[in-house]
Protein backbone atom coordinates (compact mmCIF):
# COMPACT_ATOMS: atom_id res chain seq x y z
CA UNK A 1 0.00 0.00 0.00
CA UNK A 2 1.14 3.51 -0.74
CA UNK A 3 1.74 5.79 2.22
CA UNK A 4 0.92 9.41 1.44
CA UNK A 5 3.51 11.40 3.36
CA UNK A 6 2.86 15.06 2.57
CA UNK A 7 0.42 17.33 0.82
CA UNK A 8 1.60 20.78 -0.20
CA UNK A 9 0.68 23.59 -2.55
CA UNK A 10 4.25 24.86 -2.86
CA UNK A 11 4.24 24.42 -6.64
CA UNK A 12 0.84 26.02 -7.14
CA UNK A 13 0.55 29.21 -9.20
CA UNK A 14 -2.19 30.48 -6.89
CA UNK A 15 -4.08 33.37 -8.40
CA UNK A 16 -2.07 33.08 -11.64
CA UNK A 17 -3.31 29.54 -12.21
CA UNK A 18 -5.91 29.47 -15.03
CA UNK A 19 -9.30 28.49 -13.63
CA UNK A 20 -7.55 27.68 -10.35
CA UNK A 21 -9.17 24.77 -8.55
CA UNK A 22 -6.53 22.29 -7.42
CA UNK A 23 -2.78 22.22 -7.84
CA UNK A 24 -0.68 20.35 -5.34
CA UNK A 25 2.08 17.78 -5.02
CA UNK A 26 1.79 14.54 -3.10
CA UNK A 27 4.82 12.57 -1.98
CA UNK A 28 4.34 8.81 -2.11
CA UNK A 29 6.73 6.27 -0.61
CA UNK A 30 6.87 2.55 -1.22
CA UNK A 31 9.78 0.29 -0.36
CA UNK A 32 11.93 3.34 0.38
CA UNK A 33 11.35 4.70 -3.15
CA UNK A 34 9.91 8.18 -3.53
CA UNK A 35 7.73 9.44 -6.36
CA UNK A 36 5.98 12.76 -7.04
CA UNK A 37 2.34 12.91 -8.02
CA UNK A 38 1.42 16.31 -9.44
CA UNK A 39 -2.33 17.00 -9.30
CA UNK A 40 -3.67 19.80 -11.51
CA UNK A 41 -6.91 20.64 -13.26
CA UNK A 42 -7.48 20.21 -16.99
CA UNK A 43 -7.05 23.91 -17.72
CA UNK A 44 -3.58 24.07 -16.20
CA UNK A 45 -2.54 20.98 -18.14
CA UNK A 46 -3.60 22.56 -21.44
CA UNK A 47 -2.00 25.86 -20.45
CA UNK A 48 1.25 23.92 -20.12
CA UNK A 49 0.72 22.33 -23.56
CA UNK A 50 0.03 25.76 -25.07
CA UNK A 51 3.15 27.32 -23.54
CA UNK A 52 5.33 24.49 -24.83
CA UNK A 53 3.89 24.89 -28.34
CA UNK A 54 4.63 28.61 -28.22
CA UNK A 55 8.17 27.97 -27.04
CA UNK A 56 7.47 30.03 -23.93
CA UNK A 57 8.59 27.48 -21.36
CA UNK A 58 6.53 25.11 -19.31
CA UNK A 59 4.46 25.03 -16.13
CA UNK A 60 4.55 21.35 -15.23
CA UNK A 61 7.50 19.01 -14.62
CA UNK A 62 8.25 15.99 -16.78
CA UNK A 63 6.28 12.83 -16.02
CA UNK A 64 6.04 9.18 -17.00
CA UNK A 65 2.24 9.03 -17.06
CA UNK A 66 -0.74 11.36 -17.38
CA UNK A 67 -4.09 10.40 -15.84
CA UNK A 68 -7.21 12.40 -16.70
CA UNK A 69 -10.11 12.08 -14.29
CA UNK A 70 -13.51 13.31 -15.53
CA UNK A 71 -12.04 12.78 -18.99
CA UNK A 72 -15.40 13.39 -20.67
CA UNK A 73 -14.68 17.11 -20.23
CA UNK A 74 -11.48 17.03 -22.31
CA UNK A 75 -12.97 17.71 -25.77
CA UNK A 76 -14.56 20.97 -24.57
CA UNK A 77 -11.40 22.04 -22.74
CA UNK A 78 -9.25 21.22 -25.77
CA UNK A 79 -11.53 23.32 -27.99
CA UNK A 80 -11.12 26.23 -25.58
CA UNK A 81 -7.33 26.14 -25.62
CA UNK A 82 -6.85 25.35 -29.32
CA UNK A 83 -9.32 28.06 -30.31
CA UNK A 84 -9.42 31.83 -29.83
CA UNK A 85 -11.90 34.27 -28.32
CA UNK A 86 -11.83 38.04 -28.10
CA UNK A 87 -14.54 40.11 -26.44
CA UNK A 88 -15.60 43.74 -26.66
CA UNK A 89 -15.86 43.61 -22.86
CA UNK A 90 -12.05 44.00 -22.64
CA UNK A 91 -12.33 47.75 -23.15
CA UNK A 92 -12.72 48.38 -19.42
CA UNK A 93 -9.11 47.31 -18.79
CA UNK A 94 -7.61 50.42 -20.46
CA UNK A 95 -8.52 52.89 -17.75
CA UNK A 96 -5.19 54.80 -17.88
CA UNK A 97 -5.87 56.23 -21.34
CA UNK A 98 -9.30 57.86 -20.97
CA UNK A 99 -9.66 59.49 -24.39
CA UNK A 100 -8.65 56.42 -26.38
CA UNK A 101 -10.66 54.23 -24.07
CA UNK A 102 -13.73 56.39 -24.54
CA UNK A 103 -13.57 55.99 -28.32
CA UNK A 104 -13.08 52.25 -28.01
CA UNK A 105 -15.94 51.86 -25.54
CA UNK A 106 -18.31 53.72 -27.85
CA UNK A 107 -17.22 51.57 -30.80
CA UNK A 108 -17.65 48.38 -28.75
CA UNK A 109 -21.16 49.40 -27.68
CA UNK A 110 -22.11 50.10 -31.29
CA UNK A 111 -20.97 46.63 -32.27
CA UNK A 112 -23.24 45.13 -29.61
CA UNK A 113 -26.21 47.35 -30.54
CA UNK A 114 -25.85 46.44 -34.22
CA UNK A 115 -26.76 42.83 -33.44
CA UNK A 116 -30.11 43.70 -31.84
CA UNK A 117 -31.26 43.56 -28.20
CA UNK A 118 -31.57 39.78 -27.80
CA UNK A 119 -28.76 37.54 -26.66
CA UNK A 120 -27.88 35.18 -29.48
CA UNK A 121 -25.28 32.98 -31.13
CA UNK A 122 -24.73 33.00 -34.85
CA UNK A 123 -22.19 31.96 -37.50
CA UNK A 124 -19.77 34.68 -38.55
CA UNK A 125 -21.26 34.83 -42.04
CA UNK A 126 -24.72 35.67 -40.71
CA UNK A 127 -23.40 38.54 -38.62
CA UNK A 128 -21.24 39.92 -41.41
CA UNK A 129 -24.27 40.00 -43.71
CA UNK A 130 -25.70 42.81 -41.54
CA UNK A 131 -24.42 46.10 -42.94
CA UNK A 132 -24.81 47.90 -39.60
CA UNK A 133 -22.76 45.23 -37.83
CA UNK A 134 -20.00 45.29 -40.45
CA UNK A 135 -19.80 49.10 -40.29
CA UNK A 136 -19.64 49.06 -36.47
CA UNK A 137 -16.99 46.33 -36.56
CA UNK A 138 -14.86 48.31 -39.03
CA UNK A 139 -15.01 51.29 -36.66
CA UNK A 140 -14.02 49.05 -33.73
CA UNK A 141 -11.02 47.73 -35.67
CA UNK A 142 -9.98 51.29 -36.54
CA UNK A 143 -10.21 52.61 -32.95
CA UNK A 144 -8.43 49.51 -31.64
CA UNK A 145 -5.58 50.13 -34.10
CA UNK A 146 -5.30 53.75 -32.87
CA UNK A 147 -5.14 52.58 -29.28
CA UNK A 148 -2.56 49.94 -30.20
CA UNK A 149 -0.32 52.59 -31.78
CA UNK A 150 -0.73 54.93 -28.80
CA UNK A 151 0.15 52.22 -26.29
CA UNK A 152 3.15 51.16 -28.37
CA UNK A 153 4.53 54.70 -28.19
CA UNK A 154 4.17 54.71 -24.40
CA UNK A 155 4.99 51.06 -23.61
CA UNK A 156 8.53 51.75 -22.36
CA UNK A 157 7.32 54.09 -19.62
CA UNK A 158 6.12 51.29 -17.31
CA UNK A 159 5.50 47.57 -17.06
CA UNK A 160 1.78 48.25 -16.84
CA UNK A 161 1.71 50.15 -20.14
CA UNK A 162 3.80 47.44 -21.77
CA UNK A 163 1.33 44.78 -20.64
CA UNK A 164 -1.60 46.88 -21.85
CA UNK A 165 0.04 47.24 -25.25
CA UNK A 166 0.65 43.50 -25.48
CA UNK A 167 -2.98 42.77 -24.61
CA UNK A 168 -4.32 45.37 -27.02
CA UNK A 169 -2.06 44.10 -29.81
CA UNK A 170 -3.18 40.52 -29.21
CA UNK A 171 -6.87 41.55 -29.26
CA UNK A 172 -6.36 43.41 -32.53
CA UNK A 173 -4.60 40.38 -34.01
CA UNK A 174 -7.37 38.02 -32.96
CA UNK A 175 -10.06 40.18 -34.54
CA UNK A 176 -7.99 40.42 -37.72
CA UNK A 177 -7.63 36.62 -37.83
CA UNK A 178 -11.34 36.26 -37.10
CA UNK A 179 -12.21 38.52 -40.02
CA UNK A 180 -9.71 36.99 -42.44
CA UNK A 181 -8.60 33.48 -41.50
CA UNK A 182 -5.15 32.64 -42.95
CA UNK A 183 -5.26 31.54 -46.58
CA UNK A 184 -8.94 32.27 -47.26
CA UNK A 185 -11.40 35.09 -47.74
CA UNK A 186 -14.06 35.98 -45.20
CA UNK A 187 -16.74 34.53 -47.48
CA UNK A 188 -15.17 31.07 -47.72
CA UNK A 189 -16.29 28.60 -45.03
CA UNK A 190 -13.41 27.30 -42.97
CA UNK A 191 -13.35 23.50 -42.81
CA UNK A 192 -11.14 23.48 -39.70
CA UNK A 193 -12.00 26.59 -37.68
CA UNK A 194 -15.60 27.60 -37.00
CA UNK A 195 -15.97 31.36 -36.68
CA UNK A 196 -19.02 32.52 -34.77
CA UNK A 197 -20.47 35.38 -32.74
CA UNK A 198 -21.98 35.44 -29.28
CA UNK A 199 -24.07 38.48 -28.41
CA UNK A 200 -24.06 38.63 -24.61
CA UNK A 201 -25.93 41.13 -22.45
CA UNK A 202 -23.44 43.99 -22.81
CA UNK A 203 -20.72 42.67 -25.11
CA UNK A 204 -19.93 40.62 -28.20
CA UNK A 205 -17.57 37.65 -28.21
CA UNK A 206 -15.77 36.66 -31.40
CA UNK A 207 -15.03 32.93 -31.30
CA UNK A 208 -12.77 30.83 -33.52
CA UNK A 209 -13.30 27.22 -32.47
CA UNK A 210 -11.56 24.22 -34.02
CA UNK A 211 -14.06 21.78 -35.46
CA UNK A 212 -11.88 18.81 -34.57
CA UNK A 213 -10.16 19.79 -31.32
CA UNK A 214 -9.71 16.10 -30.55
CA UNK A 215 -7.44 15.65 -33.55
CA UNK A 216 -5.32 18.59 -32.39
CA UNK A 217 -5.06 17.02 -28.95
CA UNK A 218 -4.19 13.63 -30.42
CA UNK A 219 -1.23 15.19 -32.23
CA UNK A 220 0.11 16.33 -28.87
CA UNK A 221 0.29 12.79 -27.54
CA UNK A 222 0.91 10.62 -30.61
CA UNK A 223 4.71 10.88 -30.35
CA UNK A 224 4.74 11.10 -26.56
CA UNK A 225 6.21 8.06 -24.84
CA UNK A 226 4.23 8.61 -21.65
CA UNK A 227 1.27 6.49 -20.63
CA UNK A 228 -2.08 8.27 -21.10
CA UNK A 229 -5.06 7.15 -19.04
CA UNK A 230 -8.58 8.58 -19.43
CA UNK A 231 -11.16 7.82 -16.75
CA UNK A 232 -14.75 8.86 -16.13
CA UNK A 233 -18.08 7.31 -15.26
CA UNK A 234 -19.48 8.54 -18.58
CA UNK A 235 -17.01 7.82 -21.38
CA UNK A 236 -19.01 5.02 -23.00
CA UNK A 237 -22.51 4.56 -24.38
CA UNK A 238 -23.65 1.03 -23.53
CA UNK A 239 -19.95 0.09 -23.11
CA UNK A 240 -19.10 1.47 -26.56
CA UNK A 241 -16.27 4.03 -26.52
CA UNK A 242 -16.34 4.94 -30.22
CA UNK A 243 -18.04 8.32 -29.72
CA UNK A 244 -15.51 9.43 -27.10
CA UNK A 245 -12.50 8.13 -29.03
CA UNK A 246 -13.62 10.14 -32.03
CA UNK A 247 -14.18 13.23 -29.86
CA UNK A 248 -10.68 13.05 -28.42
CA UNK A 249 -9.03 12.08 -31.71
CA UNK A 250 -7.78 8.65 -30.63
CA UNK A 251 -7.89 5.97 -33.32
CA UNK A 252 -6.69 3.17 -31.08
CA UNK A 253 -6.90 2.69 -27.33
CA UNK A 254 -7.39 -0.09 -24.85
CA UNK A 255 -10.81 0.32 -23.24
CA UNK A 256 -12.52 -1.24 -20.25
CA UNK A 257 -15.72 -0.82 -18.23
CA UNK A 258 -16.18 -1.89 -14.63
CA UNK A 259 -19.68 -2.24 -13.23
CA UNK A 260 -20.66 -0.05 -10.30
CA UNK A 261 -20.73 -1.39 -6.76
CA UNK A 262 -24.15 0.18 -6.28
CA UNK A 263 -27.28 -1.97 -6.49
CA UNK A 264 -29.28 0.37 -8.71
CA UNK A 265 -32.26 -1.97 -9.05
CA UNK A 266 -32.86 -1.74 -5.31
CA UNK A 267 -31.62 1.78 -4.70
CA UNK A 268 -33.20 3.75 -7.56
CA UNK A 269 -36.57 4.08 -9.26
CA UNK A 270 -36.58 5.66 -12.73
CA UNK A 271 -39.84 7.58 -13.16
CA UNK A 272 -40.97 9.00 -16.52
CA UNK A 273 -44.36 10.68 -15.92
CA UNK A 274 -47.28 10.01 -18.24
CA UNK A 275 -49.10 12.57 -20.38
CA UNK A 276 -46.26 15.08 -20.58
CA UNK A 277 -46.47 17.62 -23.44
CA UNK A 278 -43.88 18.11 -26.14
CA UNK A 279 -40.69 19.57 -24.61
CA UNK A 280 -40.79 22.44 -27.11
CA UNK A 281 -44.34 23.49 -26.22
CA UNK A 282 -44.80 26.85 -24.40
CA UNK A 283 -46.18 25.36 -21.18
CA UNK A 284 -43.63 22.59 -20.80
CA UNK A 285 -41.79 23.92 -17.74
CA UNK A 286 -45.09 24.40 -15.92
CA UNK A 287 -45.95 20.78 -16.75
CA UNK A 288 -42.60 19.68 -15.31
CA UNK A 289 -43.29 21.49 -12.03
CA UNK A 290 -46.83 20.08 -11.86
CA UNK A 291 -45.58 16.54 -12.41
CA UNK A 292 -42.73 16.88 -9.93
CA UNK A 293 -44.74 18.50 -7.13
CA UNK A 294 -46.45 15.37 -5.69
CA UNK A 295 -43.15 13.46 -5.74
CA UNK A 296 -41.41 16.42 -4.14
CA UNK A 297 -44.01 16.46 -1.36
CA UNK A 298 -43.57 12.71 -0.83
CA UNK A 299 -39.78 13.02 -0.63
CA UNK A 300 -40.05 15.87 1.86
CA UNK A 301 -37.65 17.98 -0.16
CA UNK A 302 -34.07 16.81 -0.50
CA UNK A 303 -34.18 17.31 -4.28
CA UNK A 304 -32.16 18.53 -7.22
CA UNK A 305 -34.20 19.97 -10.10
CA UNK A 306 -31.83 20.06 -13.09
CA UNK A 307 -32.65 22.09 -16.20
CA UNK A 308 -31.09 22.36 -19.63
CA UNK A 309 -31.51 26.15 -19.72
CA UNK A 310 -31.36 29.06 -17.30
CA UNK A 311 -34.68 30.34 -18.63
CA UNK A 312 -36.49 27.12 -17.67
CA UNK A 313 -34.70 27.04 -14.31
CA UNK A 314 -35.81 30.56 -13.39
CA UNK A 315 -39.38 29.92 -14.56
CA UNK A 316 -39.57 26.74 -12.46
CA UNK A 317 -38.26 28.65 -9.44
CA UNK A 318 -41.10 31.17 -9.69
CA UNK A 319 -43.67 28.41 -10.23
CA UNK A 320 -42.44 26.48 -7.18
CA UNK A 321 -42.58 29.58 -5.02
CA UNK A 322 -46.21 30.09 -6.04
CA UNK A 323 -47.05 26.41 -5.53
CA UNK A 324 -45.61 26.38 -2.01
CA UNK A 325 -47.54 29.54 -1.10
CA UNK A 326 -50.80 28.05 -2.37
CA UNK A 327 -50.34 24.74 -0.54
CA UNK A 328 -48.80 26.26 2.60
CA UNK A 329 -45.81 23.96 2.14
CA UNK A 330 -42.36 25.30 2.90
CA UNK A 331 -39.20 23.76 1.49
CA UNK A 332 -36.02 25.86 1.43
CA UNK A 333 -35.53 26.87 -2.21
CA UNK A 334 -31.96 27.31 -3.47
CA UNK A 335 -31.26 28.79 -6.89
CA UNK A 336 -28.09 28.59 -8.96
CA UNK A 337 -26.39 32.01 -9.25
CA UNK A 338 -27.73 33.25 -5.90
CA UNK A 339 -24.49 32.05 -4.28
CA UNK A 340 -21.39 30.18 -5.31
CA UNK A 341 -21.83 26.49 -6.06
CA UNK A 342 -19.83 25.57 -2.95
CA UNK A 343 -22.00 27.74 -0.69
CA UNK A 344 -25.23 26.41 -2.21
CA UNK A 345 -24.11 22.81 -1.67
CA UNK A 346 -23.10 23.57 1.91
CA UNK A 347 -26.55 25.05 2.54
CA UNK A 348 -28.22 22.10 0.83
CA UNK A 349 -26.43 19.53 3.02
CA UNK A 350 -27.01 21.55 6.19
CA UNK A 351 -30.74 22.11 5.63
CA UNK A 352 -31.53 18.47 4.84
CA UNK A 353 -34.87 19.16 3.11
CA UNK A 354 -33.90 21.81 0.57
CA UNK A 355 -34.83 21.94 -3.12
CA UNK A 356 -31.99 23.15 -5.33
CA UNK A 357 -32.68 24.34 -8.86
CA UNK A 358 -29.66 24.31 -11.14
CA UNK A 359 -28.58 24.27 -14.74
CA UNK A 360 -25.37 23.00 -16.30
CA UNK A 361 -23.17 23.75 -13.26
CA UNK A 362 -24.98 21.12 -11.20
CA UNK A 363 -25.17 18.33 -13.78
CA UNK A 364 -21.70 17.07 -12.87
CA UNK A 365 -18.95 17.42 -10.31
CA UNK A 366 -21.47 17.59 -7.45
CA UNK A 367 -21.39 15.06 -4.62
CA UNK A 368 -24.19 14.99 -2.00
CA UNK A 369 -24.41 11.66 -0.19
CA UNK A 370 -27.01 10.60 2.37
CA UNK A 371 -30.58 11.62 3.09
CA UNK A 372 -30.09 15.24 2.06
CA UNK A 373 -30.60 14.19 -1.59
CA UNK A 374 -33.16 11.54 -2.52
CA UNK A 375 -34.83 12.97 -5.63
CA UNK A 376 -33.30 14.19 -8.89
CA UNK A 377 -35.66 15.71 -11.46
CA UNK A 378 -34.38 16.33 -15.01
CA UNK A 379 -36.61 18.50 -17.15
CA UNK A 380 -35.60 17.28 -20.60
CA UNK A 381 -33.02 15.24 -22.49
CA UNK A 382 -29.82 17.31 -22.72
CA UNK A 383 -29.48 17.67 -26.47
CA UNK A 384 -27.22 20.53 -27.47
CA UNK A 385 -29.04 23.74 -28.45
CA UNK A 386 -29.82 23.88 -32.18
CA UNK A 387 -28.54 27.48 -32.44
CA UNK A 388 -24.98 26.42 -31.54
CA UNK A 389 -22.86 27.42 -34.59
CA UNK A 390 -20.13 24.87 -33.79
CA UNK A 391 -22.71 22.07 -33.58
CA UNK A 392 -24.26 23.19 -36.89
CA UNK A 393 -20.86 23.18 -38.58
CA UNK A 394 -20.00 19.77 -37.13
CA UNK A 395 -23.31 18.30 -38.29
CA UNK A 396 -22.80 19.68 -41.79
CA UNK A 397 -19.31 18.18 -41.92
CA UNK A 398 -20.66 14.81 -40.79
CA UNK A 399 -23.36 14.89 -43.48
CA UNK A 400 -20.69 15.53 -46.12
CA UNK A 401 -18.80 12.53 -44.77
CA UNK A 402 -21.88 10.33 -45.19
CA UNK A 403 -22.61 10.05 -41.45
CA UNK A 404 -25.83 10.55 -39.53
CA UNK A 405 -25.24 13.59 -37.25
CA UNK A 406 -28.08 12.71 -34.89
CA UNK A 407 -27.20 9.09 -34.22
CA UNK A 408 -23.43 9.46 -34.59
CA UNK A 409 -23.01 12.63 -32.52
CA UNK A 410 -26.05 14.29 -30.95
CA UNK A 411 -27.53 11.16 -29.39
CA UNK A 412 -24.30 9.80 -27.84
CA UNK A 413 -23.49 13.29 -26.54
CA UNK A 414 -26.94 13.56 -24.92
CA UNK A 415 -26.57 10.10 -23.36
CA UNK A 416 -23.24 11.01 -21.76
CA UNK A 417 -24.66 14.29 -20.42
CA UNK A 418 -27.76 12.55 -19.07
CA UNK A 419 -25.62 9.95 -17.30
CA UNK A 420 -23.76 12.80 -15.60
CA UNK A 421 -26.99 14.38 -14.35
CA UNK A 422 -28.43 11.05 -13.22
CA UNK A 423 -25.19 10.27 -11.41
CA UNK A 424 -25.89 12.99 -8.83
CA UNK A 425 -28.45 10.75 -7.08
CA UNK A 426 -26.52 7.73 -5.76
CA UNK A 427 -23.17 8.51 -4.17
CA UNK A 428 -22.82 5.65 -1.68
CA UNK A 429 -24.16 2.14 -1.12
CA UNK A 430 -26.81 3.18 1.42
CA UNK A 431 -28.35 5.95 -0.73
CA UNK A 432 -31.89 5.57 -2.13
CA UNK A 433 -33.86 7.81 -4.43
CA UNK A 434 -36.04 8.52 -7.44
CA UNK A 435 -34.63 9.67 -10.76
CA UNK A 436 -37.42 11.55 -12.53
CA UNK A 437 -36.87 12.33 -16.21
CA UNK A 438 -39.81 14.36 -17.48
CA UNK A 439 -39.04 14.27 -21.21
CA UNK A 440 -41.63 12.03 -22.98
CA UNK A 441 -39.17 11.35 -25.81
CA UNK A 442 -37.44 8.89 -23.49
CA UNK A 443 -40.46 6.61 -24.03
CA UNK A 444 -42.25 7.90 -27.12
CA UNK A 445 -39.34 8.12 -29.57
CA UNK A 446 -37.62 5.05 -31.07
CA UNK A 447 -34.23 6.32 -29.90
CA UNK A 448 -35.49 6.68 -26.32
CA UNK A 449 -34.83 3.01 -25.65
CA UNK A 450 -31.15 3.50 -26.52
CA UNK A 451 -30.98 6.30 -23.98
CA UNK A 452 -32.50 4.62 -20.94
CA UNK A 453 -30.66 1.39 -21.69
CA UNK A 454 -27.42 3.36 -21.38
CA UNK A 455 -28.33 4.33 -17.79
CA UNK A 456 -27.53 2.00 -14.89
CA UNK A 457 -30.11 -0.81 -14.48
CA UNK A 458 -33.02 0.60 -12.47
CA UNK A 459 -36.62 -0.30 -11.82
CA UNK A 460 -38.79 1.79 -14.11
CA UNK A 461 -42.28 3.19 -13.86
CA UNK A 462 -44.60 5.71 -15.49
CA UNK A 463 -47.06 5.76 -12.59
CA UNK A 464 -47.02 8.68 -10.18
CA UNK A 465 -48.25 6.49 -7.32
CA UNK A 466 -45.18 4.26 -7.69
CA UNK A 467 -42.84 7.25 -7.36
CA UNK A 468 -44.77 8.54 -4.33
CA UNK A 469 -44.80 5.08 -2.73
CA UNK A 470 -41.02 4.86 -3.04
CA UNK A 471 -40.85 7.47 -0.28
CA UNK A 472 -43.99 6.65 1.69
CA UNK A 473 -43.66 2.82 1.83
CA UNK A 474 -40.72 1.49 3.90
CA UNK A 475 -38.00 -0.30 1.85
CA UNK A 476 -38.82 -3.97 1.45
CA UNK A 477 -42.42 -3.63 2.63
CA UNK A 478 -43.82 -4.22 -0.82
CA UNK A 479 -41.65 -7.30 -1.31
CA UNK A 480 -42.80 -8.76 2.02
CA UNK A 481 -46.44 -8.17 1.14
CA UNK A 482 -45.97 -9.86 -2.22
CA UNK A 483 -44.47 -12.91 -0.60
Amino acid sequence: AWAWATSTRDNCLGGDCPHHKACFVLKARKNALEADLVVVNHHLFFADVWLKDEGAGELLPASNAVIFDEAHQLPATAALFFGETVTTGNAADFADLPHAVGELEIAAKQVRLSLGPAQARMPAARGLERSEFRAALDELVSTLAKLDALLESQAERSDELEKLHARCHEAAGRIERWLSPPGQSTETPDAVIVRWLEAATHSVLFHATPLNAGELFARQIEDDARAWIFTSATLSVRKDFSHYLHEIGLKEAETAVWDSLFDYEKQVLLYVPEAMPDPNSPGYTEAVVNAAWPVLQASGGGAFLLFTSLRAMNEAYRLLQARMTESETAFPLLLQCDKSRTDLLDDFRRLGNAVLLGSQSFWEGVDVAGDALSLVVIDRLPFQPPDDPVLAARMEAMKRAGKNPFFDYQLPHAVISLKQGAGRLIRRESDRGVLMICDPRLVDKPYGRRIWQALPPMKRTRKREDAVAFFTVPPGAGDAAAE
